[in-house]
């Protein structure tokens, strides 16, 4: 198996509703994600799925959260916009755009920081 996995990360404002602190006041954050790719076997180049293809994919995803109130997204509106339902949301979006018979995606990361974060991946 190959993990293939790109970097990138968008800016976004949120609060936590119902927080008992600080995170429940509208601040923002560079969103760090992780996005990984697990293949099975590799292509006729040698490779488990092009980067950019994934770059291309994860751009397209984070673009619709990057600069805007995570809040109104229709998206969070009935959930807090969290990491992990941040990771979640992202996992589902591009979920189809990364599958074949040889690769699925495996992961999603996200993070308020370099120094915290959450990863998704189904079951």
């Amino acid at each position: 198996m190959f993990d293939v996995f790109i970097k990138t990360h968008f800016s976004a404002g949120h609060h936590l509703r119902d927080y008992p602190g600080n995170c429940e006041r509208p601040h923002g954050h560079n969103w760090n994600v992780t996005v990984t790719v697990r293949a099975t076997e590799l292509d006729p180049l040698g490779m488990g799925i092009d980067f950019r293809a994934v770059k291309e994919a994860v751009k397209k995803a984070t673009d619709l959260l990057d600069h805007c109130d995570l809040n109104q997204h229709p998206a969070f509106r009935d959930r807090n916009p969290s990491s992990e339902n941040i990771a979640h949301h992202l996992f589902e979006a591009l979920a189809p755009e990364l599958a074949s018979p040889r690769y699925q995606l495996h992961s999603v990361t996200v993070g308020e920081t370099e120094n915290t974060g959450v990863t998704y991946r189904r079951g």
